[in-house]
């Protein structure tokens, strides 16, 4: 089951091309720091970068020196993370509730479509989710341990994965657990969980992982403290700065569609959860504390000025451990009932798929591709329905194990199928065409502008940076450090061409009519429904 698992969780990490902007940031911001040598500033499009720390970068630049600069190398540690994680759920269930419930909690977790989904895109949340996870279950494996040096291990693990999850996207690796230990210490009347955490060796291993490079980082650039510390934690959660505000109920459609197939054995554990350690006060209950981290994490994101779909990811394998506990205890027939609601709703989709497509699409050359994908998206409902149907029919027999197991296996490969098949509409907000289409003639040397715009994923694809014009965005912080590298209006990049001897420019095709204004010396050499790419003959 295990080889079967890997064979379709990696399988698809190299077909699929890289989408802006997540995708491409990501997979460039480790290549530049591979060419540079550099691995304590981050920098993308070779400026200052500080909106996160280096973890990942480091992972993914040591995958390209190991393996080559790839697709599938730059979503290794997305997809490493992810699988990890559902191990690591296997053996924590199996230490907290049971060898059966471990089983289910794995089953679950690898086949929630949000978890499946944030596996196989390269960002940085599912290598935190890998470490806060790895963080808070062993702190609940060392309130269970009788012996104290076993105890111990596990917290020293506990603080290491806490100051790794900080490496890999800041002070929430540590706030969000802090803040759940409190809440729950409060509500179950627990004091004693506070007297066994190994403050002072494992504050000490916290610290001797997490400050060397934050040291390191604001000794070579001053500005990181109030960019990093300031900027992107506290005005990103009290405020709108960042362009993501989302209203509060922003996250009910995220967490009911991103945990099926499980979504109605989530609401019946979370129930049962509550009553069944409503009588453990005082005393340390790892499903109460599971459950106060899954509600916490919820309503923390919820009132954030700054909402992503990704950011519910830490507590979905607390939400797997709880209902594998659940499954492993529950009979058949109520698991069944509990099931068929998921029959309707991807029978409900998959009659709806057919019609997205033309909904969906203004272009003609959309309506091709969105077709396309909904052709994946047929097949991956089709199977994930059999597969659902084939479920109930095991548990009419009450045969548990088998259902949870296919159900799971069609989950995922219906997720897999519906990530790869959103290659057929990667050509708009992928530049791997236009890549392949300019290469042979672009010389490395000479000067590339990119006016007005900024193509995330073209940099990965051509190997190179580019002089921004007119545009700054993200960078805007890292231009502010170095000018030089910038051109800031249309008249200094007009002067800048004339002056070369050699150029290239992109530029958006809507904005290509203000560039040629400018009445530049420009050849066409590539030209598609987005860009335009010029040079200078």
């Amino acid at each position: 089951m295990l080889l079967v698992v890997a064979v379709v969780w990696f399988g698809n990490l190299e077909y699929r091309k890289l989408i802006r902007p997540d995708e491409g940031r990501y997979a460039e911001i480790p290549r530049e720091m591979v060419l540079s040598g550099d691995w304590t500033t981050p920098r993308l499009n070779d400026l200052k970068y500080f909106e996160k720390p280096p973890l990942q970068y480091w992972a993914t630049a040591v995958a390209y020196e190991v393996f080559g600069e790839h697709q599938w190398t730059s979503r290794l540690w997305a997809a490493l993370t992810g699988l990890m994680g559902v191990l690591f759920v296997w053996y924590a269930g199996t230490r907290l509730f049971g060898r059966e419930a471990g089983i289910y909690a794995a089953l679950l977790l690898g086949s929630s479509m949000l978890y499946t989904l944030m596996s196989h895109i390269n960002t940085l949340d599912m290598g935190v989710t890998f470490f806060i996870t790895l963080g808070i279950i062993s702190l609940c494996i060392a309130q269970k341990e009788v012996k104290e040096a076993a105890r111990r291990n596990w917290m020293w693990l506990a603080w290491a994965a806490l100051a790794l999850s900080v490496l890999s996207k800041g002070l929430m690796g540590i706030i969000l657990p802090g803040a759940a230990l409190f809440l729950y210490s409060v509500f179950n009347r627990d004091i004693v969980i506070w007297k066994r955490m190994h403050w002072f060796s494992g504050l000490a291993l916290f610290l001797l992982i997490s400050v060397p490079w934050f040291v390191l980082v604001i000794k070579a650039n001053p500005e990181f403290f109030e960019r990093f510390f300031i900027y992107e934690h506290f005005q990103r959660f009290t405020s709108k700065v960042h362009g993501r505000y989302q209203p509060w109920y922003y996250f009910v459609p995220v967490l009911l569609t991103g945990i099926l197939p499980w979504t109605f054995l989530m609401f019946d554990t979370l129930l049962r959860t509550w009553k069944e350690t409503a009588q453990k006060m005082r005393e340390f209950s790892p499903e109460r504390f599971l459950l106060v981290w899954a509600v916490f994490i919820y309503l923390f994101f919820s009132v954030s000025g700054s909402k992503l779909p990704s950011y519910l990811l830490p507590m979905f394998p607390a939400l797997a451990l709880l209902m594998g506990k659940q499954i492993a205890q529950m009979r058949a027939r109520r698991l069944f009932w509990l099931t068929v609601p998921v029959f309707a709703v991807v029978a409900i989709l998959l009659g709806i798929v057919p019609f997205a497509a033309e909904k969906s699409a203004d272009t003609p050359l959309q309506l091709e591709m969105y077709s396309n994908y909904g052709d994946w998206l047929l097949i991956a409902m089709a199977l994930w329905l059999a597969g659902t149907g084939v479920a109930l029919w095991l548990l009419r027999r009450e045969n548990k194990m088998a259902a949870v197991i296919l159900l799971a296996f069609s989950s995922l490969v219906a997720s897999q199928l519906a990530t790869s098949g959103y290659n057929t509409i990667a050509i708009e907000r992928s530049s791997h065409i236009l890549a392949d289409a300019i290469r042979p003639q672009i010389k490395p040397e000479v000067p590339f502008y990119s006016v007005l715009c900024y193509e995330q994923t073209l940099p990965f694809y051509l190997k190179r940076t580019f002089t921004l014009v007119n545009f700054k965005d993200e960078m805007d912080f890292g231009i502010q450090q170095e000018p030089e590298k910038y051109v800031p209006d249309l008249g200094s990049f007009a002067e800048r061409w004339n002056t070369d001897r050699e150029a290239y420019a992109i530029v958006q095709v809507v904005n290509y009519p203000t560039v040629q204004k400018l009445d530049l010396p420009m050849q066409e050499i590539f030209r598609d429904e987005q860009y335009v790419v010029v040079k200078k003959p």
